[in-house]
Order: C-alpha cells, then structure tokens, then sequence
C-alpha cells in the first residue's frame, strides 16, 4: 500500500457557533481525528427551544455515531399530529405512519437539549470556549484567524461559521466580498420576518393532570388561534415535561433592522429585556388541549423557568453565497428557515455531514484544495436547502389566518391518504446523508436514498486509507 493511501491531510478547523450544527460537526471532526476548536460567544451551553423532531433523516448518521439507541429511549414516537381550532375543536389529525416504510425509521420527538447533550457528550470539553464572541476575522498567509473580543486569538486552515441567523462570521465575510464587489445583491438584504415565536419547556409535570405524558404515541398538537393571530404547538415528552412554541403571525414581512428602529423610536415596547414575559401575558390566556382540566398556556409558563423561556424571530431565506477563502457558512448562517416543517435542525446537521466529509477527503490544505471543496459542500446542500425552505413556508401557510391559510388547511383536509403519503411523506425520506469515514449502515425502507456526492467522496478516500472495502 502507497504512503499516499495512508497519509491524512489534517487541516485544523475554527467553528463558531456551539449550536446543533456547530457541536455536529465538532463530533464528527472528533471520530476522524481532524484537529478543531469550538468557539461560543455565551457563558454556558444553554440550548433554547421546545421538542425536536428527529426522522429518518438522521438516522443513519446516528447510528454510525453509535447514539441512535440511546437517542430511541429518550424520545416519543411521532406518529400523529393534530390540528385543532381554539378552544379545541378537533379539525384534522395527520397521519406520519407511512414514513417508517419509506425511511426505514419511526420520527420521534424528544427535548431539543436531550438530542443536544448526545452530540455535547461525543466532544471533549476542553476543545469548546465559551465567552468567546468574535471580534475581527482575517485570512493571511494561507491561514484564517479569528479574534474574540477577550484579546484572544485563534488560528487555523479553515473557518466554519455556524453561528446562527445573525451570524458574525457571516457579516464580515460579506463585507469584504462586498468590498471587493463579489457579493450578491440579494445577499446584502436584510433577513425578513414573518412570525414571532416563544418557545419553552415545563418542570417534569403531574401525570394525573397531564395524562398525555403517559402516553409515548401522544401525537403533538397544533392549535390555530380564533380570532387572534397566534398558533401555539405543544409536544410531550418522555422526561414528563411539556414543550410548547407560540408563533405571532405578523401581518407582513418585516427585518430585524426594522424591529429595531421602531423599538429605540418607542414603537415597540416588546422588543427589550423583557420580550419574552411580555409575550407570555398576551398569551397566557390561551387555551391548550393538554390536561384533565381547563388548562392554558399561562399554567405551562408557570411550571417553566424563567431563563428557559425565550422570544425569537423566525426568519425566513438561503443566502447565495456559502464561503470564501477559507471560511464557509453552516446551518441557520446561511440557510433559515420557518420551524413550521421541522427542517432547520435536520439541515444544519446535514449540512455538519457534507462539510465533514469534505474535509477528510480533502486531498491538501492550499487554498484551490479548500475552495474547491467548499464548492462541492454548496452543491449539494443548497438544493436540499431550497427544497426545505420551500417545505416549511408552506407547512407556515396552513397555520396562518386569512385566505392563504384557509386554502391551504382545505388542501390539507380533503387530500387523499395515498396523495398525503406519497407526495407529502415519501419525498421527506429521499435525504439521509451517511458519513463518508465511518462503517455504513445497512439502507432500509422502500425508499432509495438520494446520493451524496460527498459521501461517496470521503467513503472512497477512507477505503483507500484503510486498504479494505467495508460493506
């Protein structure tokens, strides 16, 4: 065997951005021994956010990381979901049963911080740095360097910014893209808003008073406002907690920059310190499906602590441009979407799945080797990405007031189970992305996975290396 076949380029790796995407590539950079440091601009991991919804999709790659079955005994099965009117009248339940036999997977729900805390623990700790809030970053000498606003400086070969929708990684690449009159003009719009949203999780709850929680099949429910333009979603979970999200409906589409003159010329007294309980008194009144009793929101606001409830915007759009030089975009950095379909999570983690089997195939660390690379990551994430943001705008659409919502509600109603499984259900399961450098899993469901040219990139690089086909 050739000393070519058995040499790995090892470039080290600078991620911003301690999020689902940021720590899923960290894991996978951990299992092929590519050196990396995590950078977290907060003071502790804090994962925000209600129930998490994990399906096929991430299967495979879950159980390559061998977590899947611990992942299976923390989560509920999502088999069903409800759709109902304010108070709680029943107008549809959706049917997800078809998906184990394309996917060859059950979805399952479990807490967003349970699903965090199984990629968290595949990490060591020293290699994530919180309190690190990037300053300045500059690329020189074939290297990328970045500058935390505590004067420290890291280094490295490659720059991944999974640091969220407002990302900081983001905005300075695109300012010297701009500056050098490569960016794209739709690129240096603001990101638009549509929705609002207040997500939160209970202490571990009285089954008595809650007797979903006794029930692993409990489908989550949706419950559309009357005459308000609200929606709020609910979802059990297997630690006897409720997580709950409670979406505002704007009548149109506004940016952040916009918020935020309309809140320091006292427009908006909401957007501040206080957002988050300000949202939970208008909405504390309303009432939830959940319970042996005539309950609301506001007695899951109580049963939550404070610090674990939080007020977002839920931005909506995927940006032109993923990467430059040396530093590339992960996730909500450049792609956002509306959490009505569930993709952002899925497709940050996808996204960790592509770049991670880039990297270990990368052939050398110069700059064409890189960039190179980057470009085929984009290939093949930005149509999945397009195709998700798609999915979740109109998922939004059935959940919204007016003449949109109604038509889409009705499509929804009356469509055919065969219609709703193969057009609905059956496309979902088409992405489920492996790990180029891990053994394989065996493909199961009816459904042949789409092909991932980065897979099959590093999976043949990792033969080589390792002399031997593994079937």
């Amino acid at each position: 065997m050739s000393n070519s076949n058995n040499t790995q380029v090892k470039p080290t790796v600078v991620i911003v951005g301690a999020g689902l995407g940021g720590i899923m590539l960290g894991a996978l950079l951990e299992k092929c021994s590519v050196p990396y440091v995590i950078l977290e601009r907060a003071s502790t991991v804090k994962p925000l956010g209600a129930a998490i919804s994990v399906g096929c999709g991430l299967v495979p790659a879950f159980q390559q990381l061998s977590i899947f079955d611990r992942l299976e005994s923390l989560a509920n099965r999502s088999l069903h979901s409800l759709i109902l009117r304010e108070p709680k009248e029943l107008l549809l339940t959706l049917d997800y049963t078809a998906i184990e036999g394309f996917g060859g997977h059950q979805p399952f729900i479990l807490s967003r911080h349970l699903l965090y805390d199984l990629l968290l623990n595949l990490i060591p700790s020293q290699k994530i740095h919180f309190n690190k809030r990037v300053q300045t970053i500059s690329e020189k000498n074939n290297r990328v360097f970045v500058n935390s606003t505590d004067e420290s400086v890291y280094e490295g070969d490659i720059l991944v910014g999974a640091d969220g929708a407002y990302s900081t990684v983001r905005q300075q690449l695109y300012e010297r893209l701009k500056l050098e009159g490569n960016l794209p003009v739709s690129d240096e719009e603001d990101l638009p808003f549509s929705c609002t949203c207040l997500v939160g999780e209970t202490k571990p709850l009285d089954a008595t008073q809650f007797p979903e929680l006794n029930n692993v099949d409990q489908p989550f429910a949706t419950t559309l406002g009357k005459d308000l333009p609200y929606s709020w979603v609910l979802f059990t979970t297997t630690r006897g907690t409720i997580s709950y999200m409670v979406v505002e409906h704007l009548s149109s589409k506004i940016s952040r920059a916009a918020e935020d003159l309309k809140s320091r010329n006292g427009e908006n007294s909401e957007w501040g310190p206080n957002v988050a309980q300000a949202m939970c008194d208008l909405t504390r009144d309303f009432p939830i499906p959940f319970g042996a009793g005539d309950f609301t929101l506001g007695d899951l606001y109580e049963q939550t602590p404070k610090e674990l409830i939080s007020k977002v915007s839920l931005e909506e759009k995927v940006f032109e441009t993923w990467f430059a030089g040396r530093t590339v975009l992960l996730g909500d950095a450049c792609h956002k979407f509306l959490p009505a379909a569930g993709q952002g999570a899925l497709t940050s983690m996808h996204d960790a799945i592509a770049l991670a089997n880039q990297i270990y195939a990368l052939p050398s660390s110069t700059n064409e080797a890189i960039e190179v690379s980057f470009k085929e990551y984009q290939d093949e994430r930005m149509p999945p990405a397009i195709d998700a943001c798609n999915s979740s705008k109109a998922m939004a659409k059935g959940m919204e007031r007016g003449i949109g919502g109604w038509i889409a509600f009705q499509v929804s109603k009356y469509m055919s189970l065969w219609m709703w499984n193969n057009f609905v259900l059956k496309p979902g399961c088409i992405h489920r992305p492996q790990i180029g450098f891990l053994e394989q899993v065996k493909i199961k469901g009816s459904v042949v996975p789409a092909v991932s040219p980065s897979c099959e990139k590093a999976r043949e690089i990792f033969e080589k290396r390792a002399g031997t086909v593994l079937v």
